[in-house]
């Protein structure tokens, strides 16, 4: 694996640091509220919707957290209203990063994403800079026992998938962008219960760092953004050796 994803494998071990846990319930209720807005406030008909609900429950948000977020969404309750933009930049190495926002003050963010670009440095680039290097896919994961390989397999072929691969002790089932909603959406109808689900910008090749003084900079520079209370996800095209990512974050 490379960039982000092995990032969240690195966080994932760690575990989620009850300081951060805030900051985590903040971002969620952002991606309610734009789901909401965008689709309609009931999950049934929205499956966006309904997949950040379940990233909520994961989380153990509450309830009456998950409702509030939902009825400022569709103007039930009153809330400030908020966009989705994306910034693109390079850290260290040349590594080139797309930084997802939710934001009800676009200045106010782009100003902070570039201060962090700067303090960590990174230079924040030009809309399209960067992200002709990325694809965007949808990623499920099911528990590997909670189907068969050969029934989960049909279902998601037939439902518009593109690859499934065994990891560990769970399947990961790959998609297009138009195809995600889709094939989340025949697993739910299908009572497969699915672990993690979400839209990621995938590079299509990795820089490899070896140094590392530059593989603390720019991991430095992509836990920061993370940090920030509007951004949603960053997504980078680095490859960092696991034993450098564990002596790192450890």
């Amino acid at each position: 694996m490379s960039g982000h994803s092995k990032w969240s494998t690195i966080k994932r071990k760690k575990g989620a640091a009850d300081a951060k846990r805030s900051n985590v319930f903040s971002k969620l209720i952002k991606e309610i509220t734009v789901a909401a807005r965008m689709g309609g406030g009931d999950p049934d008909g929205n499956p966006r919707l309904r997949l950040v609900i379940d990233k909520a429950k994961s989380q153990s948000m509450p309830r009456d957290n998950i409702e509030r977020a939902i009825k400022k969404g569709t103007g039930e309750l009153d809330g400030v209203t908020l966009e989705e933009v994306s910034y693109e930049g390079y850290g260290s190495a040349g590594v080139a990063l797309i930084v997802e926002c939710t934001t009800d003050n676009k200045n106010r963010t782009v100003a902070e994403i570039r201060n962090i670009f700067a303090r960590k440095g990174g230079n924040l680039g030009e809309s399209g800079s960067v992200s002709w290097m990325f694809e965007k896919k949808g990623t499920i994961r099911v528990d590997a026992g909670s189907t068969s390989e050969e029934d989960l397999f049909e279902k998601i072929i037939d439902a518009g998938a593109d690859d499934m691969q065994k990891e560990d002790n769970q399947f990961v089932i790959t998609t297009n962008y138009e195809n995600f909603l889709g094939v989340s959406e025949a697993l739910r109808k299908a009572n497969i219960p699915v672990t993690e689900a979400e839209m990621e910008q995938v590079p299509k090749s990795a820089i490899k760092i070896d140094d590392e003084e530059k593989a603390r900079k720019i991991l430095g520079l992509v836990e920061s953004l993370e940090e920030c209370e509007d951004v949603q996800n960053v997504w980078a095209n680095f490859d960092i050796d696991d034993s450098m990512l564990e002596k790192i974050s450890g």
